[in-house]
């Protein structure tokens, strides 16, 4: 069978080797304090509904939704509320917070009973994955409920289920299909409910082999969900770029899937899916990679939102002897796209998809020397367009030649860093001139939709 691909991309060292044998297992939180930044999603922050002194339980609403793109907020655990106050997250910056006194009780919310989704309506469905607080937990912060209720159900026509993991060390998603794909799948068909003339897709990457004859076992019989393979190439899993593959649809950066008649969702998030409309269990918590080569004991974790990254570092087993004195680069999230973690105190959100820990020998910075003109970039970048001209135009501080020459098309994958020989960092000039652009409302134009936050 063929693999479906798309043009461009790389294949760096995946590392997956390290971590993806490694079954699931619980970070259970010491009994202390856990953190609850109110923005967890794209939108404005969660408005608190607890006050310091009242008393929670596992599951409980703490902060209720401000608007189409935020999203409620659940409590991981049962105890006091102890302070409202700013807490700094994993670069230091202070965010607004719900701080909860563990009692390590985890005395759980009661739940009304058995839910038949096949008896839900639409309007119900949405209501509990609001109620939930689910958001795309692939690093979009996007509300599910948002992108559900913005799609029209008589033009949807493909629901992708995203579990390509095209992220170097990642292998959350990996565990995930293999330990509980039943969760994935009824996740994909409850969203199925909800658009009645879609079929369901669940996408896989090629070096998923067990995964993906696990699925096509269990979907023998199903006939509106297929299995397919993508190639092991990043970034696969990227939203355009997933759905150019398995559909061979194209989607510009101007436009949203729902527009072609499809919808990308992430394993995790079908997870949540699944739990919040079959168990009415809202989100608290997800599960984490902690990989890289100065990990010490690479593995899976399913951890309660609001720990913090230290305790689920040492709960993995920390780094590696050689690399505990300052010799190790501490990502949230994979290598290509993670952010530097400069606070191990910050509390875990539903976006926090990794901890990769790097030797950082690994990310020194290479000289930079002057360009060559060898079109690498261009030959990697999945949007098809031409990064060295973009940083020229950056560099001059060109606006509109920027714009001109597609650069509000770039989805920020790091391709044509990755390759550069010169050394240059295109992807964060570009980066930086794009995020400018779309302060401006005649150049962002369409393109602020899709970037709104």
């Amino acid at each position: 069978m063929a693999r479906l691909t798309f043009i461009g991309g790389i294949r760096p060292y995946s590392g997956k080797e390290l971590s993806r044998e490694k079954k699931t297992r619980d970070v259970l939180p010491l009994e202390g304090s856990m953190i609850f930044p109110l923005k967890q999603h794209i939108g404005a922050p969660a408005v608190p509904v607890v006050r310091p002194g009242d008393w929670v339980l596992c599951g409980q609403l703490i902060a209720r939704a401000d608007g189409e793109l935020s999203a409620n907020l659940h409590t991981s655990v049962s105890g006091q509320v102890t302070a409202l106050e700013d807490v700094p997250d994993i670069s230091g910056e202070p965010v607004s917070s719900i701080v909860i006194e563990n009692d390590g009780q985890y005395v759980p919310m009661p739940v009304q009973g058995n839910v038949d989704p096949t008896r839900m309506t639409r309007q119900e469905i949405l209501t509990a994955i609001r109620n939930a607080g689910i958001v795309g937990l692939g690093g979009s912060g996007l509300p599910t409920d948002y992108k559900l209720l913005n799609a029209n159900p008589a033009t949807m026509n493909t629901v992708i289920a995203n579990c390509v993991e095209c992220e170097p060390y990642l292998t959350g998603d990996y565990r995930r299909i293999l330990e509980d794909p039943w969760k994935v799948i009824d996740g994909l068909a409850i969203l199925l409910g909800v658009f009645p003339k879609a079929r369901g897709i669940i996408a896989v990457s090629e070096s998923n082999r067990e995964g993906y004859r696990l699925l096509r076992e269990l979907l023998i019989d199903n006939p509106r969900i297929y299995v397919r393979q993508c190639k092991d190439k990043y970034p696969q899993g990227s939203e355009r770029q997933l759905i150019h593959a398995v559909t061979g649809r194209t989607l510009n950066a101007r436009m949203l899937p729902y527009e072609i008649g499809c919808m990308v969702v992430n394993t995790q998030t079908l997870a949540a899916v699944s739990d919040a409309v079959l168990l009415q269990e809202p989100l608290t918590e997800r599960i984490m990679t902690v990989s890289g080569p100065a990990a010490a004991s690479p593995c899976n974790l399913r951890v309660r939102c609001g720990v913090t990254y230290r305790e689920v570092l040492e709960q993995a087993g920390g780094l590696r002897r050689y690399y505990r004195d300052n010799n190790t680069l501490l990502l949230a999230g994979g290598p290509l796209t993670g952010k530097e973690i400069r606070n191990l105190d910050a509390p875990v959100t539903k976006l926090s998809l990794a901890i990769t820990c790097l030797p950082r020998s690994m990310a020194a910075v290479k000289k930079e020397t002057p360009c060559i003109r060898c079109r690498r970039c261009a030959q990697v970048c999945p949007n098809q367009i031409v990064p060295m001209q973009l940083v020229k135009d950056a560099r001059l501080r060109n606006k509109p030649a920027f714009a001109e020459h597609a650069g509000m098309e770039c989805c920020d994958c790091g391709c044509c860093s990755y390759v550069c020989p010169a050394g240059i960092d295109l992807a964060a000039e570009i980066g930086a001139m794009k995020r400018e652009c779309l302060h401006n409302s005649v150049l962002a134009g369409e393109y602020g939709r899709r970037y709104q936050n």
